[in-house]
């Protein structure tokens, strides 16, 4: 086997279809950029452009859509050997509206079923998932079978050697819902929650590492409060729980009794998709280079700021030299 990988990441990839007009509604949008998309793809991107050894374990339609996808991520230096396609699933689009500085919409085309949600256990390369020194699952991995299934037994597999990062990654209309967390999902979120909340028990088990907003945070523990999700979650089994409070900054507890709260990096947002994907790519390089909680979360945070500060997702990226710049600057 080759060196282990810096990162391997597990989850969704499609394209994005981006508006090249920004604050219109997408009805009379009139031209659209097209790009790689998916968090857990993103998130390897972000590392990639980080300088770290990443690859995506993930499937497309066998489709011009997939192909596209394939050439994306070599072209940023993301292994896609992990990347196979599905006969008669169609590769995943998302449209988005761009109303800055904080709404956003999006709307997924994954039906009948996304071919990243087809994923089987047996297709795994379990050796490189278990070798790779951080692996990074997400909430969406586990909403649907095969995908379900193969995402525990590579926790499984994995025994939490090294890395493990749960992405809580919540998305109510994979479950069945349509809302948010508890003060915008009504009953509907409630159930959707409730139908998610036993397999995100199950993958924490497994997970070092936990990361998501208040919302994700509140799938996972029933709670809502930044530091009382933090402690539940560590109370779970984790080590370092990582909870991004959007405009109040990002809370980071660790099991050894060390914490960092760390306020955002205001920048003029024009598309605020993407700043969580890298984040979690610049928290990964931090990890991996063992940085202390406040400088990993200061990085991640200008990351993520940097991105929304830009239109795309994947190739706004930012590379290392460019988030020493931007931190140099603040």
């Amino acid at each position: 086997m080759t060196e282990p990988y810096d990162l391997i990441t597990m989850g969704r990839i499609g394209v994005d279809i981006y508006p090249l007009q920004t604050g219109v509604p997408l009805a009379q949008v009139e031209t659209f950029g097209k790009f790689l998309g998916g968090s857990a793809t993103n998130v390897a991107v972000a590392a990639a452009r980080l300088g770290r050894r990443t690859a995506v374990i993930s499937r497309t339609g066998r489709d011009p859509f997939g192909d596209y996808l394939h050439q994306a991520l070599r072209g940023f230096g993301v292994d896609d050997r992990w990347v196979t396609p599905v006969a008669g699933l169609p590769t995943p689009v998302t449209f988005c509206e761009i109303f800055p500085p904080d709404d956003f919409p999006l709307y997924f085309y994954r039906r009948p079923k996304a071919p990243d949600l087809a994923i089987h256990p047996e297709e795994l390369d379990l050796a490189a998932v278990a070798a790779a020194r951080i692996f990074w699952i997400t909430g969406t991995g586990l909403c649907e079978e095969p995908s379900r299934a193969a995402t525990l037994a590579a926790l499984e597999a994995r025994d939490r050697r090294g890395t493990t990062v749960f992405d809580l990654d919540w998305r109510p209309m994979f479950w069945g819902g349509e809302g948010g967390a508890s003060g915008a999902g009504g009953a509907t979120g409630a159930a959707a929650r409730a139908a998610a909340r036993p397999y995100y028990e199950a993958a924490l088990r497994h997970t070092t590492v936990a990361v998501g907003n208040v919302d994700e945070a509140e799938v996972a523990t029933g709670l809502r409060d930044p530091k009382a999700c933090a402690e539940a979650l560590l109370d779970q089994g984790v080590e370092l729980a990582v909870i991004k409070q959007g405009p109040k900054g990002v809370l980071a507890v660790h099991r050894d009794g060390r914490s960092a709260e760390v306020p955002p990096t205001p920048v003029e947002v024009v598309n605020g998709l993407g700043a969580g994907d890298a984040f979690g790519g610049s928290l990964c390089h931090g990890l991996l280079a063992g940085w202390e909680l406040e400088p990993m979360m200061r990085h991640a945070n200008a990351a993520g700021a940097i991105v929304a500060s830009r239109l795309a997702c994947s190739s706004a990226m930012p590379t290392a030299a460019e988030v020493e710049e931007f931190l140099a600057a603040r």
